[in-house]
């Protein structure tokens, strides 16, 4: 029990110190007066914001819009994005046109997608799942394609060997074996899908509902350094989070599962 206490006190300690002397040179810098705290806030100043935007919910409210318009925009990005990997995977007329177009289109930076969005679908929710969708969806279909190009061909004779046909042999030898180039796509579209939409919310203002983005935008807009850094700072932690609880869970289990 001791022993597992130290080693989770031995991981992290030194994230601890090395955030903690990060903060220590800001505040430092922060006093020395270099720049205006217009420019540069102190960390008081930041968290002073963090505190009364989360007392006011206005912090909560825009972290749940947020989340809800990228977890949509991620999740029809898997949904389209796996099967057409599959399809490039296993068709070359997909191979050569599909999968050139994702090949180009995934080094497109979000932010390019926005003006599209905004003249197909207005100032609207679909212009920013669309925005999300546009930057999740080519890094699966690549990731896909790649992990099931790249199987050995060993499994699936030897699966045939056994019996196995047809879907079954997808389902049980393909995919599985595919998984982990998925799953490396899965985590880059995840963070594609969060660059993506935050270039939305700062430049589609739409009245249903305030995101992280667009308290950037405000943030910018009223000259609020301190409300800027706060909201990078909540995205940032949130996708440690995320990275922290899902991905690097699931990646140790198939590293683990595949003997790694």
């Amino acid at each position: 029990m001791f022993s597992k206490f130290f080693s989770f006190l031995k991981r992290i300690s030194l994230p601890t110190l090395g955030l903690g002397s990060l903060v220590l040179i800001w505040h430092l810098l922060c006093v020395a007066e270099i720049w205006s705290r217009m420019i540069l806030p102190s960390p008081v100043d930041v968290v002073s914001y963090l505190y009364h935007a989360t007392l006011d919910m206005t912090l909560l409210s825009a972290i749940v819009v947020t989340v809800k318009r990228l977890l949509i925009g991620y999740f029809l990005g898997i949904v389209i994005g796996i099967p057409l990997g599959v399809l490039c995977a296993r068709s070359i007329l997909f191979r050569d046109t599909l999968g050139l177009v994702a090949l180009g289109l995934q080094a497109l930076p979000s932010v390019c997608w926005v003006p599209l969005a905004i003249i197909w679908f207005g100032q609207t929710e679909s212009a920013m799942l669309f925005v999300v969708l546009m930057g999740t969806v080519w890094s699966l279909i690549m990731s896909t394609a790649h992990g099931v190009t790249n199987i050995p061909p060993i499994y699936v004779r030897a699966a045939k060997t056994m019996g196995s046909r047809g879907l079954h042999t997808w389902i049980k030898v393909i995919m599985p074996a595919a998984f982990p180039s998925i799953v490396g796509g899965m985590k880059q579209g995840w963070a594609f899908a969060w660059r993506s939409l935050m270039a939305a919310e700062i430049y589609v203002v739409i009245l249903t509902g305030t995101g992280l983005g667009q308290l950037l935008h405000y943030g910018r807009e009223l000259q609020a350094m301190d409300q800027v850094i706060a909201i990078m700072l909540v995205v940032v932690i949130i996708g440690l989070l995320a990275d922290k609880f899902i991905f690097s869970p699931w990646e140790a289990s198939l590293r683990t599962r595949w003997g790694f």
